[in-house]
């Protein structure tokens, strides 16, 4: 009996409360000398623009902390909670229970607050992953976290690589292939499409399955989702192997030079981009008398000295013609 008329009475207020913000808000005019009513947002209250009565006070702001200025503006910014996210199976609206056996406070917890917590990890693992696909995409997906992270991929070639990877999961892309080799794909043409390119040797290193595999399954992603890949430019490699190299600004411009005067001549065409790259950095760094090694070269951009000087001489050759002409 207690209980329900402490309810009753906690109910009453709430009433109580709720009509007399409406009779604040509802009220436009002051009841002193009937000016005109302000709110002032910064303090809280609501002051009479004429007199100074202060209406009402601490007002709470039930409004967000940003500004919209359109309808299509407050829909995006609208938000619960932490963003969502394609890198995550469940684009991360389920609960994450931490791996650690401690409190909010720090401290340890006890023998069986620590099975309890066991139990409850091993059955939200469960409830995550209800279905085979969902497991299917869990494990894809933590292979692009992995390889991405290992050849300093951003965020954004992450989550192109996810949404890659669900499109062929929904267009049933994966029977007869690995998850491994589907996985490694997507990252591949992430990375290509959003001008990050990384070499295929550089992705094999990284992943698990054969150079070979990882070629053949990217063609066929490709092909059957339809995803526009430009060619790699070669002067995309190029300011990574300097800088791997700790060359200087010049030298990284005269290897810039040297395949832009190359590709003018068609000397690119049917040559990978990264050994052209890899000698456009060397020939560059020997015309602006910085000491580097073909060696050093081949280290950093991962391919034989023996392509890294067929292309060197390549590019100085037509860096003389266009000088001729």
């Amino acid at each position: 009996m207690t209980n329900v008329t402490q309810t009753s009475r906690v109910r009453r207020a709430e009433e109580q409360e709720d009509e007399h913000e409406k009779n604040t808000h509802d009220r436009v005019s002051c009841p002193e000398c009937t000016g005109r009513l302000v709110a002032d947002s910064e303090h809280g209250e609501t002051v009479c623009a004429d007199c100074g009565l202060v209406v009402a006070e601490d007002s709470v702001d039930r409004g967000p902390e940003w500004r919209a200025f359109d309808a299509s503006e407050k829909n995006e910014k609208s938000r619960v909670g932490a963003p969502t996210t394609n890198t995550m199976h469940d684009k991360g609206l389920s609960t994450n229970i931490d791996w650690r056996n401690k409190d909010a406070y720090g401290n340890s917890l006890g023998s069986r607050q620590r099975e309890k917590m066991q139990r409850l990890r091993k059955w939200n693992e469960r409830f995550r992953t209800r279905d085979s696909k969902e497991r299917n995409l869990k494990q894809a997906l933590g292979e692009i976290d992995r390889m991405a992270s290992a050849v300093g991929l951003p965020t954004n070639v992450r989550e192109t690589a996810s949404v890659i990877y669900r499109r062929a999961l929904e267009e049933d892309l994966l029977p007869g292939r690995s998850i491994e080799g589907v996985s490694t794909a997507c990252v591949y043409a992430a990375a290509r499409q959003a001008g990050v390119p990384r070499s295929l040797d550089e992705i094999a290193d990284v992943s698990r399955v054969e150079k070979n595999e990882i070629a053949r399954t990217y063609r066929y992603v490709v092909r059957e989702l339809g995803l526009e890949v430009q060619p790699a430019d070669p002067e995309s490699y190029v300011p990574r192997f300097a800088s791997g190299l700790d060359l200087s600004d010049e030298s990284e411009h005269r290897a810039r030079s040297l395949l832009k005067n190359a590709k003018e001549k068609g000397v690119h065409s049917g040559k990978s981009p990264v050994g052209l790259a890899a000698a456009a950095v060397y020939a560059a760094a020997l015309l602006t008398n910085e000491k580097t090694t073909q060696a050093a070269v081949s280290e950093v951009a991962d391919i034989s000295e023996v392509t890294i000087r067929n292309r060197y001489h390549e590019l100085l050759e037509a860096e003389d013609t266009v000088g001729m002409a």
